[in-house]
């Protein structure tokens, strides 16, 4: 081999990549961190404790027949079996979904309607913000106590608006027919509130120039909704979607006042089985597994609402 000839190898290794040299933290570096972890360790063991260990616990017993009276046994997967075979808990399943399929689509859209409307700068701005957002912080016992009256068949304010327009009233919460769709009226409208004000902080941040660039063009303002608006509300429809599909998923309070479950299970959710199976029949194992199935559900529904919203590459 000449003196001008590379050795076998040598080019290789010549473009090898160096060896990653690791930081050394000064010592004000290192009191900083030190500083840091010690600051968010509570949260940490706030986290594990109220969140991280419950929910091991949760998948563990789920394979368990626990009863809260006698150490749990193990049952393999008998909790999920019985699940799949019981149906009022597929019954609670699908009226979940009915739930949640009306009530999130529904209240997203009224409520980026009114936020459009209130970001025109209408008067009396606040007030409409604070009446649209008010049931979002009111007690959800407080506001099922304001439906049970609306209901009601014979005082109730519901028939009598109806019977204005000569049209009957209806047992709403007693009639299995009527239920479901009372509970879904009462979920929409509480929810508008929340997604209002998460789409008009969106709204804020849209770019103005958008607007006067497609007003030179000559669009109209439906042509601008649907072309820049809810384009550019992309992030905050997924955000408001998510949240929407888990508030939906969880909904158990206003069931519990103004329906118990009832009629003849026509308004019982995946949660309310999920009660009822823990504080009722005392079946902790059987409520752990129910509840791994809604855990389930809702990371379902959230991957489906990812890519319905995830941005166009």
């Amino acid at each position: 081999m000449s003196r001008t000839e590379t050795p076998p190898g040598a080019a290789l290794a010549s473009r090898a990549p160096a060896p990653v040299r690791r930081h050394k933290y000064s010592p004000a570096e290192r009191k900083l961190r030190r500083t840091g972890w010690l600051m968010v360790t509570p949260a940490l063991l706030h986290i594990g404790l109220w969140t991280a260990i419950p929910v091991v616990a949760t998948f563990a017993l789920g394979f368990t027949d626990y009863n809260v009276f006698s150490p749990p046994r193990w049952i393999g997967l008998q909790n999920y079996v019985e699940i799949a075979q019981d149906p009022v808990f597929l019954k609670a399943t699908w009226n979940t979904i009915v739930y949640t399929f009306w009530t999130v689509p529904v209240s997203m859209a009224i409520a980026l309607v009114i936020a459009v409307a209130l970001n025109q700068g209408l008067r009396l701005q606040k007030w409409y913000r604070t009446a649209f957002f008010l049931p979002q912080v009111t007690a959800t016992v407080a506001i099922a106590m304001v439906w049970l009256w609306i209901f009601n068949p014979q005082q109730g304010l519901l028939n009598a608006f109806l019977g204005l327009f000569g049209i009957p009233g209806q047992a709403w919460l007693a009639d299995p027919d009527w239920a479901l769709w009372a509970v879904i009226l009462v979920g929409a409208w509480q929810g508008i509130g929340i997604k209002m004000l998460i789409y008009i902080a969106a709204l804020q941040n849209i770019d103005g120039s958008l607007y006067e660039a497609a007003s030179v063009d000559g669009a109209s303002t439906v042509r601008k909704f649907f072309a820049i608006t809810v384009p550019m509300l992309k992030p905050a429809t997924f955000f408001v979607l998510v949240i929407s599909i888990i508030n939906a998923f969880q909904v158990f309070d206003q069931i519990y006042v103004l329906t118990n479950g009832g009629p003849a299970n026509a308004t019982t959710m995946m949660t309310y089985e999920v009660y009822r199976s823990a504080f009722e029949e005392f079946r902790m194992g059987m409520a752990s597994a129910q509840s791994v199935v809604l855990f389930v559900f809702l990371l379902f529904m959230t991957l489906v609402g990812r890519r319905a919203t995830r941005e166009d590459h």
